[in-house]
């Protein structure tokens, strides 16, 4: 004997009246208008609000390479995927540790870095993927000054959003701590619009603090204008250019205004900056940097490679107002071995790890 049986009717859900008004489809339609419009611009991703002057900052600007003094890093590959090295650095000179040791670790998902120098100072760094557009970078220091830093980036298409806390805490009752949320929006193909709002509070018996600020980046095919205005009243503006395949260069300007010992009302305003013109040359086995900046100080840096696995650097600095002069010299060695080779080979050409940095 056959059954015939109906199906019944799903019962709709209680909550369906949510995204079935007339309400919530309006929103739904120009949001998807919307969408599609965005899409069809062409946008790329701007960067980060923090690394917006990058190219100067970062390529050309000698800030993150000089060094004086004697100084040796030897570095000893372990594999190259996942990404695995030991390090040992040794310096002898100005604001530089005697010895650090330091350990990578990454793979397409997790970044771990960690280093201790001969003080007992430990300094680590955690980050994580989560998805291709969100990752975790988490930063930590015990030592003389303990520091924690938890930052959340996420990427999409068109722009990049953050929220960054440091030393955040609400074990005295209340909410302390440094906490930046920055936002970075293509508009056009070229121009690109940011902001960052900051809120601080060092004590529960303190007052908290804001401030926003303001950037914007202009991207042409050989050349990149950004400005940034902050809201303790000062201008950074930087030009990157192009020159050939080998050249670039590129000029930093920051401005600060503040008023003067009689305040705003019985005071004048005081101006203080300084601009740095700074150029970048790529041989075949050697890179060479040079800047000058308003204040009359000329330095620049040779790296240099003599072998497969050694990078020597020679970098000088000179201080024409104050008549001083500082100079660095610098060797690092990179040592991978037989398997590391066979490694490399076996891969061949097989993409390198996207490691989260």
């Amino acid at each position: 004997m056959a059954l015939s049986l109906e199906s019944q009717p799903s019962r709709p859900s209680p909550l369906g009246f949510l995204t079935t008004n007339p309400i919530a489809n309006a929103v739904s339609d120009a949001y998807k208008s919307f969408s599609e419009r965005r899409a069809r611009l062409g946008l790329s991703n701007p960067g980060t609000v923090e690394s917006i002057a990058k190219e100067v900052q970062r390529e050309v600007s000698l800030t993150n390479y000089m060094h004086t003094g004697i100084r040796a890093d030897l570095t000893k590959a372990v594999s190259l995927s996942p990404l695995f090295q030991v390090s040992h650095q040794f310096a002898m000179g100005e604001h530089q540790n005697p010895y650090a040791f330091a350990g990578l670790f990454g793979t397409n998902k997790v970044f771990l870095q960690g280093s201790m120098d001969n003080s007992g100072l430990l300094s680590t760094r955690f980050n994580y993927r989560w998805t291709p557009s969100l990752v975790t970078k988490s930063q930590f220091q015990i030592g003389s000054q303990d520091m924690a830093s938890i930052e959340h980036e996420y990427t999409g298409s068109d722009f990049t959003s953050s929220i960054k806390m440091l030393n955040p805490s609400y074990l005295e009752g209340g909410l302390t701590g440094i906490y930046i949320l920055s936002h970075l929006q293509s508009v056009t193909r070229k121009l690109a619009l940011g902001i960052e709002a900051v809120w601080q509070r060092a004590a529960l018996n303190q007052p908290p603090e804001s401030a926003l600020s303001y950037c914007a980046k202009y991207k042409s095919d050989d050349w990149i204008a950004t400005a940034q205005l902050h809201a303790q009243g000062a201008l950074n503006a930087t030009y990157w250019r192009k020159l050939s395949d080998k050249v670039q260069a590129g000029v930093d300007m920051t401005l600060q205004v503040a008023p003067g010992p009689g305040g705003l009302m019985g005071g004048s305003l005081q101006k203080e900056g300084i601009t740095s013109v700074g150029v970048k040359y790529d041989f075949r086995m050697s890179t060479f940097r040079a800047q000058l900046d308003s204040k009359g100080k000329l330095g620049c840096i040779l790296e240099k490679r003599v072998a497969p696995p050694v990078m020597m650097s020679f970098c000088a600095d000179v201080d024409h107002f104050s008549q001083s002069a500082k100079v660095g010299l610098g060797i690092s060695i990179e040592a991978g071995g037989e398997e590391l080779q066979e490694q490399q080979e076996t891969l061949g050409a097989q993409a390198s790890p996207n490691i989260p940095f």
